[in-house]
């Protein structure tokens, strides 16, 4: 019989090295920050005008804030290599009415409440943005990791939907459902699932991190307590940042090779990992957390039919009152994309606050649909 002992090392060494996968073919994986192999001259001249930008210091003269958290893409983005992780918390609130509709409060800022202000808006006694008043939930998000993202996006939305069931037709307890943009597009980025393609993705960071105004953003947000925005805090003319620009970073973040699988060096740790890959599907994480998905055709040759394995389902799932903070636009404050296990073996954070740094303790936090793995892991 399999002891406790036994369970928690197989199950996490086949998260930490399984899960740093992206394919089952000819690995499309490189060093971290590199570019896809495969690029053709023109896609690699892309990727490293976009990572210029990427690694751009803005300026108030550029635009930035007058509220903002980093005044450039790689100083989040930071660990294993540009485009990673690193050690900020993107704060969010929302007000969640007794209908359980949810409002972002985006007029406020509400979708990210930044921590610093440019000089000019400090003159007029403004320091930081406070959390909207009428606020009712609030939530901390690790800074997520961008490395195969491309791929990720070029997933066709039938593969992702054929994963769905939201009324657990199946009444197996997991009822994951497609996120939807206020277009109706499938969204597939973000913690809460947000965003419907790499492009909306950049330009929400591009504007809730370094408040840039963009072509279909051209407005600075509120000040403190929702007032206007003192207008000589504020020299750029807006949009700031233009759609250029925005394709350019996109490109970059698009073309971002996933992370390389690392394989056990000695024998007796490849038994263990094959015994946590069995475990992992055996008690169920595999239900939500999908080990591989393929894309579609693409003008793209590297990102054309290719094995993605991404450990994720890029649905949405309730996972309990535990991990309960924050709503969405179009998620509950439960409710959260299936967590991206790509690459996990560069984390030291779990979960989407980064609260723990244990894994044991991050699959113990589930809650909610994943109750029945949870306790098969326990």
């Amino acid at each position: 019989m399999r002891t406790f002992d036994d369970v928690v090392p197989a199950v996490g060494l086949a998260l930490a090295l399984l899960a740093g996968a992206c394919t089952r073919e000819p690995p499309p994986a490189a060093e971290p920050g590199a570019p896809l192999p495969g690029l053709d001259a023109a896609e690699f001249a892309r990727f490293r005008a976009g990572e210029a930008l990427f690694n751009k210091v803005f300026t108030p003269e550029h635009g930035l804030g007058p509220f903002f958290n980093e005044n450039q893409c790689s100083a989040c983005h930071t660990a294993p290599a540009s485009g990673g992780t690193g050690e900020q918390r993107v704060v969010r609130a929302a007000h969640l009415d007794a209908s359980g509709a949810c409002d972002p409060l985006t007029a406020a800022g509400g979708e990210n409440v930044r921590q610093q202000a440019t000089p000019l808006l400090r003159a007029h006694g403004i320091t930081e943005q406070a959390v909207p008043a009428n606020a009712t939930t609030t939530g901390r998000f690790t800074v997520p990791f961008l490395f195969g993202l491309g791929l990720i996006e070029a997933i066709p939305d039938a593969a992702i939907l054929a994963h769905a069931d939201p009324d657990d037709a199946d009444g197996d307890g997991i009822s994951g459902r497609a996120a939807r943009t206020a277009a109706g597009r499938l969204a597939r980025f973000g913690r809460k699932a947000e965003h419907a393609t790499i492009l909306d993705f950049t330009e929400g960071a591009i504007r809730l991190e370094m408040g840039l105004t963009t072509p279909s953003h051209p407005d600075e947000m509120m000040a403190g307590g929702g007032a206007a925005m003192p207008p000589d805090a504020d020299p750029a003319p807006d949009p700031e940042v233009d759609r250029a620009t925005l394709e350019r970073l996109s490109d970059y973040v698009r073309f971002l090779a996933p992370l390389p699988r690392r394989t056990p060096t000695n024998a007796a740790e490849r038994t263990l990992a094959a015994q946590g890959e069995r475990l992992f599907h055996a008690i169920g994480c595999a239900s939500c957390h999908v080990p591989t998905m393929r894309t579609g055709r693409s003008d793209v040759e590297a990102l054309d039919r290719r094995t993605v394995s991404l450990y994720s389902d890029l649905l949405l799932h309730d996972l309990g009152p535990e991990l309960a903070g924050v709503c969405g636009r179009d998620a509950g404050p439960a409710e959260f994309r299936t967590g991206i296990l790509m690459g996990l073996i560069y984390r030291d954070a779990y979960l989407h606050d980064g609260r723990t740094r244990n894994l044991t303790e991050a699959i113990l936090l589930h809650g909610g649909e994943a109750t029945a793995a949870r306790e098969a892991f326990r």
